[in-house]
């Protein structure tokens, strides 16, 4: 029986649909949302999708401590170990063998007294799944100090597809350091999005692909924008061991007065390894910065890897050009930045797609 879901307050509700998440069973398979370390709500609306606590998952599973703290290793630094400890609380999401649902899984972990939140996911998809998944993190209107501490862990296994897409909107004083990583078996998809485009103290993330299995595929992609002082510093790295296997990280990044570390890693360890890097900046201010650190290694004879790496501003031509079209100089402006932050991330189902848009398109005038 699905858990009744919870009346929330008008300015948490608007917080919640800013990072995709609404209270709307038709529109999604299943929803979890979890409260500093309350969880307030989990329930599927599909039979081949299951959604519990992390707590009630390694209590009614035995077998799912071989998966707890597998890809992520506990000392891995001081926010790990912090968050390896009994309280600790998040959601356990498995997509069935073969399991293909319409609609997305939604989560969301809010935070909202001045506290540590901290959070331990697991999602799986089994053989032959296709799992979906909105995330949406965010703090408490008003909150003046916190701190997000997550660890995820992902499991594609052979054939399945994994889409993920995580979108933040916290407030400026807080800090958000998640830890997470994936296994990709033989023939898998693991697609990720990430997006920031609020004020935020700081934000500090490496999460890892490990592309273990024949013909595997990771396609991580991320737009971020950093407003007056926040500082941003995430990217992505995969690991290629499996043979045929490919890898492509995507970036936007621009600073509107805060700071930007945009990282990403490809190691192709494997035969007919495959990877390509893109990381594109744009400066929208003359305080802030964006610094760009691609890196590519090749562990084999055998692999193919490129990079592009790019950072810029708003090129006056292009701004009268439009103008010349009939544009104001603003709605130029906002053209551009929007055409900048579109990625075209293959394989995305429509319904995140969607969300990605409207993400972008809620913050875009205040880019101007």
């Amino acid at each position: 029986m699905p858990e009744r879901i919870p009346e929330l307050d008008k300015d948490v509700k608007d917080k919640l649909e800013k990072v995709g998440i609404e209270m709307d069973k038709e529109k999604r398979s299943a929803i979890f949302l979890q409260v500093d370390q309350k969880v307030e709500t989990s329930s599927s609306y599909a039979s081949s999708i299951e959604m519990i606590s992390i707590k009630k998952a390694l209590e009614k599973y035995d077998w799912l401590h071989d998966y707890f703290w597998k890809v992520v290793s506990r000392d891995k630094d001081e926010y790990t170990k912090e968050v390896d400890v009994e309280e600790v609380n998040g959601y356990f999401i498995r997509a069935l063998p073969g399991a293909k649902v319409d609609f997305p899984v939604e989560a969301c972990l809010y935070l909202k007294s001045p506290k540590k939140q901290k959070v331990h996911n697991i999602i799986i998809a089994e053989e032959n799944s296709e799992l979906n998944i909105i995330s949406g993190c965010a703090s408490h209107p008003g909150l003046t100090t916190g701190m997000h501490l997550g660890i995820s862990e992902f499991y594609v296994k052979k054939n399945a597809k994994l889409s993920f897409t995580m979108i933040h909107n916290w407030e400026n004083n807080i800090e958000v350091r998640p830890r997470s990583a994936a296994i990709v078996e033989e023939g898998g998809t693991y697609i990720s999005n990430y997006i920031i485009m609020n004020p935020v103290k700081i934000v500090q993330s490496y999460p890892t692909v490990h592309l273990n299995g024949d013909n595997s595929t990771a396609i991580m992609s991320s737009v971020i924008v950093a407003i007056n002082d926040s500082i941003v510093d995430t990217g992505s790295r995969v690991i290629i061991k499996g043979k045929g296997a490919s890898a492509e990280i995507l970036s936007r990044a621009i600073s509107k007065g805060g700071t930007i570390y945009s990282r990403g890693d490809i190691v192709g360890d494997s035969p007919d390894a495959r990877g390509h890097l893109e990381c594109m900046g744009m400066m929208l201010s003359e305080q802030g910065s964006i610094i760009a650190i691609p890196e590519l290694e090749a562990k084999h004879p055998n692999v193919d890897l490129s990079h592009e790496a790019a950072i810029g501003k708003i090129a006056e031509e292009e701004i009268f050009y439009l103008m010349s079209r009939g544009f104001t100089r603003d709605e130029a402006t906002a053209a551009i930045v929007r055409g900048f932050l579109d990625i075209d991330i293959k394989g995305l189902p429509p319904a995140l797609k969607k969300k990605i848009d409207e993400a972008i398109n809620l913050v875009e005038k205040e880019l101007i």
